[in-house]
């Protein structure tokens, strides 16, 4: 399960491009919009305000969302700058913030800084997304 913003949906491309994905992969969203994080995944308007879209604790309440009543579902979720624009001092283009879940774990996020354009940024995100999936199954 994958809860996409600043990669559009990128990440669950990535594993679908796999053969014989349908037996593994369930489904992705794209919750672009902070209404679609909130309508789609629960996201709290109250974590938003506090915290931005940026955040870990956004992503953290993202893959719980996805996972809410599938608790054997693994799920990633992403939300960041990708640029060109949108950045600020505290939260500079290239922030990316991830979030995982494993079946009978906890959420494990992790916040990444990348350097480089729109493209590059989005490609390191759905590249660190995929790591971490891999190593959460070790």
């Amino acid at each position: 399960m994958t809860a996409e913003s600043c990669t559009g949906g990128l990440i669950a491309a990535a594993c679908t491009a796999l053969p014989g994905s349908s037996l593994w992969f369930e489904r992705g969203l794209v919750t672009y919009s902070n209404s679609a994080k909130e309508s789609l995944l629960a996201v709290s308007p109250e974590t938003l305000r506090a915290y931005g879209a940026v955040s870990e604790e956004t992503v953290a309440a993202m893959v719980r969302g996805a996972v809410a009543g599938e608790p054997s579902i693994v799920a990633v979720a992403v939300s960041g700058i990708a640029g060109p624009g949108g950045g600020t001092p505290r939260k500079p283009v290239g922030t990316v913030c991830l979030g995982w879940q494993w079946p009978g774990e906890g959420v494990l996020c992790r916040t990444f800084h990348f350097s480089g354009d729109r493209s590059v940024v989005r490609t390191q995100a759905v590249m660190a997304a995929l790591r971490g999936i891999v190593e959460l199954a070790q």
